[in-house]
């Protein structure tokens, strides 16, 4: 029987770095099992996968995010300026976001929200029709209604939206564009508590003849971290217009590369920290399944935190498969340690991501 869950598990371990800051400048952090733990909000996380060059060449470009309603129009008119007049788009954009275009600042209250162009596009191929049967905005909004279907393949343009999601608030995309995510993405957290250093930093001034130019602080850690995500897949299937099921597991087979390769890029010109997957578990299952509570007594270097994180989520999969008789498919990558009994074995990330295009089977 088809698995609706796929569950992605990774463990990574970061050198030095600091790659998701609070309003304090300082390493977002949480607390977990009563101890602090350095924190890459989910956010973070899904914006650097969208924003990345694996995620265009695979995926399609991502949507633009934002409630700078004026400058997306420009853009909007010049993308489509091939297919559809400028009015034309403006109409459909004013129709769409039930706002003023002409203001040339965010309206206080607004939510950033993601515009695919290529859903854009849809709807403006829907208001020329309008346009051409003389019906007004009532009419049009009815007739969009029916439409539901042919709107979500419109997604296939704007991936994004179809695994993480949209609300809207206003104008017609209130009514026709939500869209419930088909992917959960948690906080990314160490897998051990981490005590913050502090590195003072000077801009040396050539010019200058004593001293430095400037002196600050910034805080860093190194650390192994668990990222956890749970696609469903039967959400993005309807998402997409009722996609088919291998057109969704291809899609997971490129998220499962994006969660195991895909660094945030914040200070990465002074830390570097451009490190890969040293181990990615995936799952089919019928419900998702977080493995974060393996840590929720942090693992203690043994010595270092990579092989003793290792076993501690291994542990904790056996733990909770057996004491809740969970009916899976799994499969494990890993640098340098053997997958558990019950678990396929796979040699490299790309033999584990044809894994989950073959729906998890031999």
């Amino acid at each position: 029987m088809d698995k609706n869950f796929i569950n992605f598990h990774i463990l990574i371990s970061h050198s030095p770095s600091c790659l998701n800051r609070d309003d304090m400048n300082m390493q977002k952090s949480a607390i977990f099992g009563g101890k602090r733990r350095v924190r890459i909000s989910s956010q973070s996380l899904k914006r650097t996968m969208r924003k990345s060059p694996y995620y265009a060449e695979h995926l399609g470009y991502a949507s633009i995010r934002t409630k700078h309603l004026s400058d997306l129009k420009e853009i909007l008119i010049k993308s489509l300026s091939d297919r559809f007049d400028k009015d034309l788009v403006i109409k459909t954009l004013t129709l769409l976001s039930g706002k003023d275009l002409n203001t040339e600042v965010a309206v206080d209250g607004d939510a950033v929200a993601p515009w695919a162009v290529e859903e854009i596009a849809w709807f403006c191929e829907q208001v020329k029709k309008a346009n051409d049967q003389k019906l007004d905005d009532k009419a049009l909004a009815k007739q969009l209604k029916e439409q539901t279907e042919a709107m979500r393949c419109a997604l296939v343009g704007g991936l994004d939206i179809a695994l993480s999601g949209r609300m809207a608030t206003s104008g017609l995309m209130s009514e026709l564009g939500k869209v419930d995510g088909a992917l959960a993405v948690a906080h990314v957290i160490t897998t051990h508590t981490v005590d913050a250093d502090i590195d003072w930093f000077t801009a040396v001034d050539d010019l200058q003849e004593l001293g430095s130019g400037h002196l600050d602080t910034q805080e860093f850690s190194s650390g192994v971290f668990y990222r956890y995500a749970s696609l469903n897949i039967a959400q993005l299937q309807e998402n997409l217009g009722n996609a088919s099921r291998e057109k969704a597991l291809e899609i997971a087979s490129h998220v499962l590369h994006l969660i195991a390769t895909e660094v945030p890029s914040a200070k990465q010109q002074s830390f570097a920290a451009h490190n890969l997957a040293d181990l990615a578990m995936v799952s089919f299952s019928d419900i998702p399944v977080s493995l974060a509570n393996a840590f929720e007594e942090p693992v203690k270097a043994a010595p270092g935190y990579i092989k003793p994180s290792i076993k501690a989520l291994h542990e904790y999969w056996e733990s909770i498969h057996s004491g809740y008789g969970l009916d899976e498919r799994c499969a494990e990558f890993s640098l340098g340690s053997v997958p558990l009994s019950g678990m396929k074995p796979a040699k490299t990330l790309e033999e584990l991501k044809k894994w989950v295009s073959a729906d998890g089977k031999e």
